[in-house]
């Protein structure tokens, strides 16, 4: 379903009521009695997957695609490890040296499962016309990281800074590139997932994450496609001066951080989510738990017109449905009061 997406960010603001935002897509695994492997695997279970989560959460505020933080680092030629159940993983590292960097090549868009993923999404268009469709791309510094190895890249922004550069430059040319195949197949936006540049300095923030942010957001969003940004680290609320300049109007923030010290710091026009924990929570909590995580986290939050109820971060595939029916009731027992 194709709109004005800046009125939809600008309505959810003005809106009294808001529902919620799950990132939410694997546990639909469940539902159509699939394996993880299988769902990577082909574009028409995932459209499948997204339009069974849709139907199986009417009081969700919006449809979010596979958070598979593999897919961009499989298509440069990283090494991925894939389980029934669990979301695949980068294992090793390709680039150590500024010669890897300056060698590593750009993969055409459909290298790998992208093109899987991207056909997906132009599938699940057709399927769930009730809400906005997000797909799901990785950020920058995370991507880089990927490549490099997570230690390794936080060492060598110390150490080699050109390289890391060198590699930044290269894989936000590739997201840029991949965002606008999203685009193109009709999606309404993308949630980018910088979870890396969750460890990093607010000064390191900047200069290795928020600068590529700022590039890929300028050369992709329009008033009919939306950029959201995720970042789920520590160090997040420390980054928010700069984090709130990256030109994203969607800010969605992990569970390690206190989501109303955050809220104090986020600009009226921009929309911030958190940040019931997706593994205490979603996957090893209760029901009752996860309503009263629920509602803790609005009774701190919602007297902010710019806060949206949300998981923390992707909500994992063998997660309880039951657990993601008790997110919703709280919001409606909230509202009720």
């Amino acid at each position: 379903m194709q709109q004005n997406m800046t009125k939809w960010i600008d309505d959810l603001i003005a809106a009294d009521k808001k529902k919620g935002f799950l990132v939410l897509s694997f546990p639909g695994i469940q539902k159509l009695n699939i394996t993880v492997k299988e769902l990577i695997s082909s574009s028409d279970l995932q459209a499948q997957a997204m339009k069974v989560v849709a139907d199986s959460t009417p009081e969700a505020l919006a449809s979010v695609s596979m958070m598979d933080l593999s897919l961009e680092a499989e298509a440069f030629g990283s090494t991925v490890h894939y389980s029934d159940d669990e979301v695949p993983t980068v294992t090793g590292s390709i680039v150590s040296t500024k010669e890897e960097a300056d060698a590593l090549a750009i993969p055409a868009i459909g290298s790998g499962r992208t093109q899987i993923y991207i056909d997906a999404i132009e599938k699940s268009m057709k399927l769930i016309e009730d809400r906005p469709v997000f797909a799901g791309v990785i950020g920058p510094f995370s991507l880089a990281s990927r490549l490099m190895g997570v230690s390794e890249a936080m060492i060598h922004c110390f150490t080699d800074p050109d390289m890391v550069h060198t590699v930044l430059t290269k894989v936000t040319k590739f997201i840029i590139e991949y965002i606008n195949a999203y685009k193109a197949v009709g999606a309404n936006g993308v949630l980018m997932a910088e979870p890396m540049a969750g460890l990093l300095s607010p000064d390191l923030e900047e200069e290795f994450s928020c600068k590529y942010v700022k590039e890929i957001v300028e050369a992709t969003q329009t008033d009919e496609f939306i950029i959201g940004y995720h970042n789920c680290g520590d160090a997040a609320i420390h980054q928010l001066p700069s984090i709130t300049k990256n030109g994203c109007r969607i800010l969605h923030f992990g569970n390690s951080i206190n989501m109303a010290e955050l809220m104090k710091g986020v600009p009226s026009d921009i929309v911030a989510m958190g940040n019931v924990d997706p593994a205490g929570q979603f996957r090893n909590g209760t029901p009752d738990s996860v309503k009263e995580d629920t509602l803790s986290v609005m009774e701190q939050c919602c007297s902010y017109p710019n806060f949206v109820i949300s998981s923390g971060c992707d909500i994992p595939p063998l997660a309880s449905w039951d657990n993601i029916d008790a997110f919703f009731e709280g919001i409606n027992e909230y509202y009720r009061k």
